[in-house]
């Protein structure tokens, strides 16, 4: 089972969606995938619950540690969405669970700002520290074309202790078809296949490393 944990320092940074998405791709691959939320928000619980019959399903539990031991036995993949703000006694039900950290990043200076102290408190955790928990960035919400993102990605890759692996353009699709309780995997137009490739990065490094 490859569990997945999404955390951040900043609310709004984009959590939800990596969670959400990398649900719809697992999904769509066949594997059997579940989403424990532990976001008081519960867009991911809520996502999971409305996903309509024409795409398969994706298991969704409220938050907490008994959360995990309330899993399927054929679960093959878990995604974790935190509450924002977590440091490492809000992570620590979870953190000997999980095989990779992910931590999206939106290109402001405020989100850059304490997103590069999150870092820096995360590199002191115990498993991290010893290589045991692959930790990596995703750049939310880009709008590529722009001098303030270009600017953003290359501050990340300076300052961060973890490598950058995706890069997500700023797109309404997101907003829309998560209201549906899907993700861009669910389709395959041209149009949304755009968007796909932006992802395949993230599903690479993530593959490498469980």
């Amino acid at each position: 089972m490859l569990t997945v944990l999404v955390a951040s320092s900043k609310g709004g940074c984009g959590k939800s969606t990596l969670v959400t998405q990398l649900a719809s791709q697992w999904a769509q691959e066949g594997k059997h995938t579940a989403i424990v939320d532990a976001d008081r928000q519960g867009s991911s619980y809520r996502w999971a619950a409305q996903r309509p019959d024409n795409v398969p399903g994706v298991l969704a539990l409220e938050g907490g540690r008994k959360s995990l031991e309330k899993l399927p036995s054929d679960t093959q993949r878990v995604l974790i969405d935190t509450p924002a703000g977590s440091h490492e006694r809000e992570l620590e039900p979870y953190l000997e669970q999980a095989q990779v950290l992910l931590v999206p990043v939106l290109p402001s200076p405020f989100d850059l700002d304490a997103t590069l102290n999150f870092l820096a408190h995360l590199k002191e955790i115990a498993r991290i520290k010893r290589g045991k928990l692959p930790v990596a960035l995703v750049a939310n919400r880009l709008k590529p074309w722009t001098r303030a993102s270009q600017d953003a990605v290359e501050q990340v890759r300076e300052h961060s202790p973890f490598p950058l692996v995706a890069q997500l353009r700023d797109s309404q699709a997101y907003v829309l078809l998560s209201a549906l309780g899907k993700g861009i995997f669910d389709y395959s137009s041209e149009h949304v296949r755009g968007h796909q490739e932006d992802w395949k990065p993230l599903l690479r490094w993530i593959k490498r490393q469980h």
